[in-house]
């Protein structure tokens, strides 16, 4: 079987929300993909901002290089996306997992969000399930579906490169919380089961870094071989059930991200803010006790 191709890959680190936007372009070509892009938010004044996103734009423009996807591994709880900011200044389609649907409907009723807004997935170019591949020029994705931070999680394997989202982080850092509505420890077990499947050298690319205890470099870059032997939570012969017990635990201590409120709001309708009211304004729910 020949090798995977190798994707180029470069990262844009964002040290508000501790993000990492990647763009991955074909090295046969100047097709591209952006995946997990930010759109720079303001909670105290409500003000957003593209810095962030301007800097991709730039870097893309400035390769000329061709965008055809702008890929979500899921509905973030931490930034606002930027995609259709991209998608209006760079093109390419919105991809991100099927079960959104499923995303949609549980926070569209915790922010009340009424009929009018669409509970289908239809905000999104594309979705994807378990199996589907796609291609960036003749660079080939595959998509795994891989649930348990939020059930709609997915991890795009380009080439010799996967991009785990929010599943995997660096290997002393760990795993991802799953105490969101819809998360499950025992589903991010078996999710991470997959990507630990994939060949030792698989690169694996992580959404985000926080600088794990005695580490002073932010890292957003491993290996399936490094997780499987160092990941401080899942590596070296731990148990499923010994993984069940900490993350549970674990995530009982945790408080909520501080955007977690714009974020699921706009991330929900594909990175859109709620339609305007009459006076031209987009206003964003905070739920009293409802999360």
């Amino acid at each position: 079987m020949p090798a995977p191709m190798q994707p180029e890959v470069h990262a844009f680190f964002d040290e508000a929300t501790n993000t990492v936007t990647y763009v991955v372009r074909d090295p046969q070509g100047s097709a591209c993909a952006v995946v997990d892009s930010v759109l720079d938010f303001d909670y105290a004044s409500g003000r957003t901002d593209t810095r962030s996103a301007d800097a991709v734009v730039a870097f893309v423009r400035d390769k000329g290089w061709t965008t055809e996807w702008l890929l979500e591994t899921h509905v973030h709880a931490d930034h606002l996306s930027a995609a259709p900011y991209l998608q209006d200044r760079l093109g390419g389609k919105i991809g991100i997992g099927d079960r959104i649907t499923v995303v949609q409907d549980t926070f569209g009723k915790i922010f009340n969000e009424g009929t009018e807004f669409q509970r289908d997935g239809s905000q999104f170019d594309r979705l994807f399930v378990e199996g589907d591949t796609f291609m960036i020029g003749q660079l080939r994705g595959e998509v795994l579906h891989t649930p348990g931070h939020t059930p709609a999680c997915l991890t795009y394997v380009i080439g010799d490169a996967a991009f785990v989202g929010d599943t995997l982080f660096m290997p002393d850092y760990g795993t991802a919380r799953c105490d969101f509505p819809g998360g499950s420890a025992e589903d991010l077990w078996d999710s991470m089961q997959k990507i630990l499947a994939l060949p030792d050298a698989t690169r694996i690319f992580v959404c985000h870094d926080y600088k794990a205890p005695g580490r002073d470099q932010y890292a957003w870059e491993t290996t399936v071989a490094e997780e499987r032997a160092r990941n401080i939570h899942i590596g070296g012969g731990k148990t499923r059930a010994e993984f069940v017990e900490m993350r549970q635990k674990r995530d009982a201590t945790l408080s909520m991200p501080k955007l977690i409120i714009p974020s699921l709001q706009v991330n929900m309708r594909a990175g859109q803010m709620p339609e305007p009211e009459e006076n031209g304004l987009s206003y964003l729910k905070v739920p009293v006790n409802g999360l």
